[in-house]
């Protein structure tokens, strides 16, 4: 059904709900007009679930009333299963319309193929799998003619193919200015792709804002600043989120509708979200220079009866100290396995897992297995187990002020494990591995169940862990937020590097571009000489004074690890190498100090432009700044380089 641009389409006027007795909507009125494309957040509990069944008419407020335009059709999706168990999957989702009813039609071709692909159409939805069922309960409802859709968490079960298509069928479903949609997810990737107003259900109100995630951030930042100094704490988290949406790969491809004056005058004295260069150096005191290596791997899992498949053909992964690699990879590629590998709980068929002397693992599952016996436990004698006090990014905080930088307030803290909602059962499971002092970190599926405020506080924590970090997830803001390059499983039992990120991997799996080679020999973090080349960064100019010394200098370093490589066919460096190694890793910290001395000064004179709003010089020296940024991250890949040779 079309509706016209601009017309109102439903609205609620007065509405009000309390549970028990906590008032979770208080007299809210708003509206929803076509061409509106609205994204919900807030904590989880905050009512978001609760505001989105009240406007879809599946249950009633104490006070006040929802109004629908006449003829207006409304989709909804359920956060529970909704499906008749007994019917197929044909039936679920087309009903009684013969196959080639719906296969004439595009759009129900494009649904069909975008979510539901590898599905036996004829099995009963009652012996699929939970994601499964999602899936199918989201393709039913897209196939519906409706003026208004409302998606409940929609990206819950899709991996990072699955959200992109659900993107961009939601931008291409209807022309500009018709149609409706409002949808809570905590994808914040998801949320600035297709939303351009930003709803936020908080303290029992509703607060709307232009553009999606990155703008609602910097507004609440605002508003957050102008209006208490209670919410100082809060403030806090979001700046640092500022700062990476300002910095990060996130800010260069999805357009931020801020202005740049007011985002630079609240984000130039935030730190970089966190020092590499002190990181690796403080990973590679705990962890030696071998951590975790892979060499030459299969393994295989059980398919039906008699039959197998194979996850990795003889593969080769080594991670290094620090290092931080995010796993993307289609479903039932091996994504969890490869992390049970990783760890140990999974022996190959062939090939070995060579690990390090002082290497300490922990991993985060999706089953939240580790808290089950825990349940009769309160949260705060959960964290106070083993000790008391932590030490996190340098600084000391007890259990109850961490528990708290996650959302545990003082009265929750003594809640039973038992009664923890999915989402702080998950925040505590986080916290009790890091606390527990692994060096390898390795996170299966970390975002489920977590609202945007706690994903933001658990991103800061894991900003100043030392260790070398593992995360397999389908949100890729949080890959491009907390780790430093992307491998993919593809499905054909290979690992490649991805030195294009999540975007190169989505081009690939569209068949826009070839797969990367695979290097048989190895694959350590960055990308190997034999797959897709990044582009180069914009060399210094002659004599660009500390600039140019720094890039010369971090030349010379990887002259030098060529001749470690060479060394490392006969078992070691030479004695020569390792002096010249220690010469170039001097002269590299000196440009480095040098370099951040520049950057010290450019974070200052961007403050001074921002406060006289000189755009055309903010601009400038962000050109500079981000030139020195590249210089410094060659400079400290040297000084790693020639460490290497140096420790033999």
């Amino acid at each position: 059904m079309a509706t016209q641009q601009g017309l109102h389409l439903l609205g609620a006027e007065g509405l009000t709900i309390t549970f028990g007795t906590r008032t979770v909507l208080d007299d809210i009125t708003l509206g929803i007009d076509a061409g509106d494309r609205i994204g919900v957040v807030g904590r989880n509990g905050d009512g978001k679930s609760t505001l989105m069944r009240l406007l879809a008419r599946k249950e009633d407020p104490d006070a006040g009333q929802v109004t629908w335009r006449g003829g207006t059709s409304v989709g909804f999706l359920d956060q529970s299963d909704v499906l008749l168990h007994e019917d197929s999957v044909r039936r679920a989702v087309v009903g009684d319309m013969a196959e080639h009813e719906w296969a004439s039609d595009p759009k129900m071709r494009d649904i069909a193929s975008g979510l539901l692909t590898g599905l036996d159409w004829e099995r009963p939805v009652g012996e699929l799998s939970g994601g499964q069922r999602r899936r199918v309960a989201l393709a039913k409802l897209l196939m519906g003619d409706h003026d208004v859709l409302m998606l409940d968490e929609p990206t819950n079960h899709l991996d990072v193919e699955g959200v992109a298509w659900l993107a961009d069928h939601l931008k291409r479903r209807w022309k500009s200015g018709e149609g409706a949609f409002l949808v809570v997810t905590h994808d914040r990737w998801f949320l600035d792709e297709v939303c351009t107003l930003t709803w936020e259900v908080h303290d029992a109100v509703v607060d709307a804002f232009d553009g999606g995630y990155a703008a609602y951030t910097l507004a609440r930042a605002e508003r957050d600043r102008a209006a208490a100094v209670e919410e100082q704490k809060r403030q806090q988290l979001v700046k640092k989120e500022l700062a990476w949406l300002r910095r990060g790969a996130p800010a260069r491809t999805t357009k931020p509708k801020f202005r740049i004056d007011a985002a630079t005058a609240l984000i130039n004295d935030v730190p970089e979200h966190r020092d590499e260069v002190q990181l690796k150096k403080m990973a590679t005191a705990r962890l030696g220079k071998d951590v975790l290596d892979l060499e030459d791997v299969t393994l295989s899992v059980a398919e039906g009866e008699g039959e197998s498949k194979t996850l990795f053909d003889e593969v080769t992964l080594r991670l290094g100290p620090g290092e931080r690699v995010g796993v993307v990879g289609v479903n039932g590629a091996g994504k969890s396995s490869l992390l049970r590998l990783l760890d140990g709980r999974t022996e190959p068929e062939g090939g070995r897992l060579k690990r390090g002397k002082t290497v300490r693992t922990a991993i985060l599952t999706q089953e939240v297995d580790e808290l089950r016996e825990r349940a009769g436990m309160r949260v705060h004698e959960v964290m106070t187990e083993d000790k008391t006090v932590f030490d996190v990014g340098g600084k000391e905080m007890s259990a109850g002020q961490l528990l708290e930088t996650v959302g545990f307030a003082r009265s929750r803290q003594w809640t039973p494990v038992g009664d923890l909602s999915g989402g702080e059962r998950r925040r505590l499971q986080l916290l009790t591995l890091m606390t527990g002092e692994p060096n390898v970190l390795m996170l299966d599926e970390p975002t489920n169940d977590l609202d945007t405020d706690t994903l933001a506080a658990m991103e800061d924590l894991l900003d100043n862990w030392p260790g070398t970090l593992i995360v397999v997830s389908h949100d890729r803001y949080l890959l491009e937020r907390v780790t430093d390059h992307q491998i993919a499983l593809l499905g054909d039992g290979k690992i490649r590097a991805l030195p294009g990120g999540v975007e190169q991997y989505l081009r690939i799996r569209e068949g826009k571009e070839p797969a990367p080679p695979v290097d048989g020999r190895r694959y350590r973090g960055e990308s190997s000489a034999s797959a897709t080349p990044a582009a180069p960064a914009a060399a210094p100019s002659p004599g660009s004074g500390a600039a140019g010394a720094a890039a010369a200098a971090a030349s010379e370093a990887g002259s030098s690890g060529a001749g470690k490589a060479s060394a490392a066919k006969s078992g070691a460096s030479s004695s020569a190498q390792q002096r010249q190694a220690q010469k170039t890793m001097q002269r590299v910290e000196r440009q480095m100090e040098k370099l951040s001395a520049r950057r010290a000064e450019l974070h200052d004179q961007m403050a001074a432009a921002s406060e006289s709003v000189d755009l055309e010089k903010l601009s400038g020296l962000q050109t500079e700044l981000n030139g020195i940024e590249a210089e410094l991250a060659e400079a400290e890949e040297a000084w790693l380089e020639a460490s290497e040779i140096v420790e033999g």
